[in-house]
């Protein structure tokens, strides 16, 4: 009895998970910063993922990139504000990933930067943490 040659079938799913795996790594938007773990239960905003969202990133004091693009502090506050123009008021959401290197005045630098524009809602962005569940946060007091 005949039996079917599967050899073909592996060599092209092997194919295929060799173009997935290098593929992978250019889909992240932005540029790669090392953004702190240790948050126990950080809340997860999907709209973070999306094409049109508005991040800024400060791989290390006096860096600012918004997207991909690098632009100093005063150009920084001009482009989010085009950035968001077109935006309706409920979507003017402005996502900030530091690096652990960077000083706590530059990212403040940039949250003052964001807020001169007419911005108030503003997401800092972080890892969870990896390995065991972790506890509900306690409640604010």
């Amino acid at each position: 009895m005949a039996e079917i040659n599967v050899t073909p079938m592996v060599d092209v799913m092997l194919v295929l998970l060799i173009i997935f795996m290098v593929v992978t790594p250019f889909l992240q938007q932005g540029i790669q910063v090392a953004i702190p773990r240790e948050m126990k239960n950080p809340d997860e905003d999907q709209a973070i993922n999306k094409e049109s969202a508005v991040i800024i990133s400060v791989p290390k004091d006096g860096d600012y990139y918004l997207g991909k693009k690098k632009v100093n502090l005063d150009d920084l506050k001009a482009a989010v504000e085009k950035a968001l123009a077109n935006k309706k008021e409920e979507d003017k959401i402005v996502y900030i990933k530091s690096g652990i290197d960077v000083s706590y005045g530059e990212v403040v630098k940039v949250i003052n930067a964001v807020r001169e524009k007419g911005v108030d809602k503003i997401g800092l962005v972080a890892d969870k943490k990896k390995g065991k569940a972790a506890a509900a946060a306690a409640p604010a007091t």
